[in-house]
């Protein structure tokens, strides 16, 4: 288990994040390219809250708590419940950040002797090792990077009215 990296692309990935959000218009920020689409905003807010009540949490019952029966989360349901697309982007954007250097705190001050290979199986008959869903956060960052990365370029290709970006190459 490398744990070092996990942890360094998590760093890098909030950084990425940060940079792709923090200049967005509030237009753009709440931006849908379709209903049953995320906008940009409703994505941080989503990743804000995953760092919190699910990768976090989670982990740290796994490991401190010697358990992998998990507090039910309901993540697509909070993006209405919650209301994430009628946020402020800079307040929602600092509060992911504000998140994942807790998250990367707790992480850095784990003992070296965590055993990342041990299996935990849920009530429910799941199996699950903290490695897993060490690795697990790291792509699920990655997912939602793509995500804001095909916001941008649907965005822009709707943005730039009747010029047509085709020539930096097929999306």
């Amino acid at each position: 288990m490398n744990v070092d990296y996990c942890l360094t692309q998590l760093e890098a990935n909030a950084q990425t994040i940060q940079h792709l959000l923090a200049r967005l218009s509030p237009e753009q920020a709440r931006w849908k390219p379709g209903a049953a689409q995320w906008s940009a905003l409703e994505v941080v807010n989503h990743l804000a809250d995953e760092e919190r009540e699910d990768f976090r949490a989670r982990l740290k019952r796994m490991l401190i708590d010697d358990s992998s029966d998990f507090a039910p989360i309901d993540p697509v349901g909070w993006v209405t419940a919650r209301g994430y697309n009628q946020r402020d982007l800079l307040t929602s954007l600092d509060n992911f950040l504000t998140e994942r250097r807790a998250s990367l705190r707790w992480l850095h001050e784990l003992s070296s002797d965590v055993n990342w290979g041990q299996v935990f199986t849920g009530s429910g008959g799941r199996t699950m090792r903290p490695g897993d869903l060490l690795v697990a956060w790291a792509a699920h960052d990655v997912l939602h990077l793509r995500q804001l990365i095909e916001l941008q370029w649907a965005y822009q290709s709707i943005a730039f009215g009747d010029f047509h970006p085709g020539y930096a190459g097929e999306w």
